[in-house]
């Protein structure tokens, strides 16, 4: 009996983004480009460590701090520098304390432990993403228990959002569903909201009794550390009680430490603090505590003022040469004269850009030229570099 216990198990189908990466490593050709990856890269196609991580982690061996247990919520002051991050230093809910914040797995902890404990601490059973999303959304709702329903966003045949038909959507949403929505930097697509439209928002989950839930992954992509966090901010000044997810992974490239965290906001220090008691109790029943390399290295640097201005610069070193790789794109997608405008590729913000590709055409650009994208037709910009983006578009015209 024992020996048939997973005989009707059937193998889950490969991770939509990560299944890129390994066809490419398999691919012989010398010039395959990789646009699926989901991590920065120089224009030598290798992720770098900051001089703010190097030094911080040459300090850190020095110090040879004992391995021992972090909190349950984390690093002590981690909090507080995330909360100044988030919401500014002078914010009414950093002076106030009617946030609890602790530090989680990634920005990919920060959502499952945020959606465990709306869930199972506070009832939620809808969850909301948009249309398109960044699919592990779906995936942690699902798990979690979630009915999972979608509001629309991008619209194909503008190449745009599609914002009066996502209001009506949120608006036909029940009562406390959890909404996810990007703060910034929307994956996949790369459109983000304006103010004006952030705004609306707002009162939409105001009337409609909906719990917002801010994804912000990419703080500092798309224009600066400040201005990315502008509609975390409104959320802030609007009096809702809400969530956020953030993560250090891109911006300072820690990706392997799985540094992030998850901020609930409340409407008094004493509901934070039973907030905060209810996320331990999340934590400890999942991964118990988390590690603390990363943490080390974010809060060595954001308790530095020199460490933090030296980390701004090495971050807008990142965020340009984003800029630059889209124009490049775009630019010579027009010299080409390809069937297509790419220029809506420079309106779009942070890594990702939606093409627009079908799968048969991403198909088609893995097949015959090497060059691999996910289906949904995301590329990551971070792909691209002054040695290898004539030849992308090429392959892109080519595909049209």
């Amino acid at each position: 009996m024992s020996d048939a216990l997973f005989s009707s198990l059937t193998a889950a189908p490969a991770d939509p983004i990560l299944g890129v990466t390994q066809r490419f490593r398999q691919d012989p050709r010398p010039q395959k480009v990789n646009l699926g990856v989901g991590v920065y890269m120089t224009e030598e196609g290798v992720t770098p460590v900051l001089d703010v991580v190097k030094e911080a982690e040459t300090a850190l061996a020095e110090a040879c701090i004992p391995h021992s247990y972090l909190p349950i919520s984390g690093l002590e002051g981690y909090g507080l520098h995330v909360q100044q991050l988030v919401f500014g230093a002078d914010s009414e809910i950093v002076r106030s304390g009617r946030a609890a914040t602790v530090q989680t797995l990634g920005g990919t902890g920060a959502l499952k432990v945020g959606m465990d404990f709306m869930y199972h601490v506070c009832g939620a059973r809808v969850g909301a993403t948009s249309l398109p999303t960044w699919g592990n959304h779906n995936a942690i709702l699902k798990m979690a228990g979630y009915d999972v329903r979608h509001y629309s966003y991008y619209e194909a045949s503008t190449n745009s959002v599609n914002f009066d038909a996502m209001l009506a959507d949120l608006k036909a949403l029940p009562p406390a569903t959890l909404v996810v929505l990007h703060s910034c930097c929307h994956n996949p697509t790369g459109y983000d909201l304006s103010l004006d439209q952030w705004k609306e928002v707002i009162e939409v989950c105001r009337a409609g009794r909906l719990t917002p839930f801010l994804d912000m992954a990419y703080q500092g992509f798309c224009r600066g550390l400040e201005e990315d966090a502008a509609s975390i901010r409104l959320f802030a000044a609007s009096g809702l009680s809400f969530l956020v997810a953030t993560s250090f992974s891109k911006s300072f490239n820690l990706y392997n430490e799985r540094i992030g965290a998850l901020t609930v906001v409340c409407q008094s220090k004493a509901e934070a603090d039973i907030v905060m008691s209810q996320l331990k109790a999340v934590i400890r029943c999942n991964y118990s505590n988390p590690p603390a390399h990363g943490a080390y290295i974010v809060e060595r640097v954001l308790s530095d003022p020199e460490k933090t201005e030296h980390w701004h610069e090495e971050l807008a070193g990142m965020r340009n040469r984003i800029l630059s790789m889209r124009k490049a794109l775009a630019d010579a997608m027009a010299a080409l004269g390809a069937k297509r405008d790419f220029s809506f590729v420079t309106r779009q913000a942070g890594m990702f850009s939606f093409t627009g590709l079908t799968p048969e055409q991403v198909d088609r650009l893995a097949e015959e030229f090497g060059v691999y994208c996910v289906r949904n037709g995301r590329i990551c910009i971070c792909g691209l570099n002054t040695r290898n983006v004539q030849y992308v578009a090429e392959s892109i015209a080519k595909v049209l």
